[in-house]
């Protein structure tokens, strides 16, 4: 009773504007001690890793490092993850992850945010995530960060598969896609042959997005045998590295004409498109599937704008035989780890040629789709016969150029021998 008469009395003497300042002083105070309480909480949880101008971690692993441990198939995998955890780690509410996300979202570049790429991976539907292992050109799980299409940014390539046409192009793109530091172009641009026009920045848009470190690359086996192919390439970058898949001619013309018959099942046979005079003996090389193989005309073109040290020539007949060898070289070549070897390979016997194992979360292998190991047509084997003269000193012309011995004329005296037998 004597304190609220007391409280009365001082309330009735002070006016009530000071009393009412003096209990907005209170709440201020009050608050601003329950901000400081509680200002851990509101900070970001990964500010303390990642300088806030956007530069890389500099006491946690960056990204290529992370990357480049993929190259042990034993322990690559496992050090990513427990890398990738130490990031997360970061934060321990869940309240705190949330604004971990967000804030990587706006704040860090697609190349640096480890965690946003995971957390995105993790949160594919289900049934989205199955299309994305399918359109994956990766074989094995230890190499799925090849698949980062949404991360780094559009370069001009570095490297083109120029040639040839019927040779084994497809095949060996396919399996340089399987290497984690490179990226290509499934499709074939066609950009130096019939799309200059539409200029480098519409060149550039078709092309994959990389990391630091990774190949950019296309393939398109006309450019081999467009003149003015090779001052374009040049004149868009000098360095360049080319790769030309090479065939027997006789067998890549076979194999030109049986791809063209089954989508133009009308056209003359292969013995009448051959010869301008097959009673003379006269072969017709402007025909396209003869004109190709003629490799030692069209390498003269090239070697005006590119050194041999920038070219490399892959056998396509021991890209066959030893896909795992002529890999090795390729890869030599583009400077990277030997990372596709032996273990991705099998040999199809119904088609003919190696297929990449099965990958581990896949139902299917990757083989070439049915346009690839068509039977070729029976033809006379003394068109053959004649072929093989014709090719032969153009072959031997090729390989005084290359410095490569592709051993075509032994593959004649065998057929030869077997038409005898």
């Amino acid at each position: 009773m004597a304190l609220w008469s007391s409280t009365q009395l001082f309330t009735s003497k002070v006016p009530r504007k000071i009393l009412f300042m003096f209990t907005l002083s209170l709440s201020v105070t009050y608050l601003f001690y329950s901000l400081m309480s509680c200002y851990n909480s509101l900070q970001f949880p990964l500010q303390e890793n990642y300088a806030y101008q956007g530069r890389l971690v500099t006491d946690e692993p960056t990204f290529v490092t992370l990357r480049e441990k993929l190259y042990s198939v034993s322990q690559g995998l496992t050090e990513y993850t427990e890398a990738t955890a130490r990031f997360t780690a970061v934060s321990t509410a869940r309240d705190d992850e949330q604004r971990t996300v967000e804030w990587i979202r706006t704040q860090a570049s697609p190349t640096k945010s480890v965690v946003y790429y995971q957390q995105q991976q993790h949160s594919v539907a289900p049934e989205k995530e199955e299309k994305a292992r399918q359109e994956s050109s990766t074989t094995d799980s230890e190499l799925r960060v090849n698949c980062t299409s949404d991360y780094g940014e559009k370069k001009l390539p570095q490297a083109i598969i120029i040639g040839v046409k019927k040779g084994g192009t497809r095949a060996l793109l396919e399996a340089l896609r399987v290497h984690p530091d490179v990226r290509a172009v499934g499709n074939e641009p066609h950009f130096f042959d019939r799309n200059y026009e539409k200029g480098l920045d519409w060149y550039r848009e078709l092309m994959p997005s990389t990391l630091e470190g990774q190949i950019t690359m296309e393939k398109t086996p006309s450019y081999f045998v467009t003149s003015h192919a090779p001052k374009r390439i040049h004149s868009m970058a000098r360095d360049i590295k080319l790769i030309i898949v090479v065939r027997n001619p006789v067998t890549r013309a076979i194999s030109d004409y049986t791809q063209t018959l089954s989508k133009k099942p009308e056209i003359p046979t292969f013995e009448v498109l051959a010869f301008k005079n097959r009673t003379l003996g006269l072969i017709d090389a402007s025909w396209s599937a003869l004109r190709i193989g003629i490799y030692a005309l069209h390498l003269e073109t090239w070697m005006q704008y590119f050194p041999l040290s920038q070219m490399h020539f892959v056998s396509g007949e021991r890209l066959i035989v030893d896909p795992a060898g002529e890999m090795a070289k390729v890869q030599d070549f583009l400077g990277l780890k030997r990372i596709v070897t032996d273990k991705h390979f099998y040999f199809n016997k119904t088609k003919g040629f190696p297929c990449l194992k099965k990958p581990e979360d896949s139902s299917m292998p990757r083989c070439l789709g049915k346009s690839k190991g068509r039977t070729h047509p029976k033809i006379d084997p003394d068109v053959i016969r004649r072929l093989h003269k014709f090719y032969k000193p153009f072959n031997m012309m090729f390989y005084q150029m290359t410095g490569q011995n592709f051993e075509w004329e032994l593959e004649a005296e065998h057929e030869h021998k077997s038409a005898q037998d």
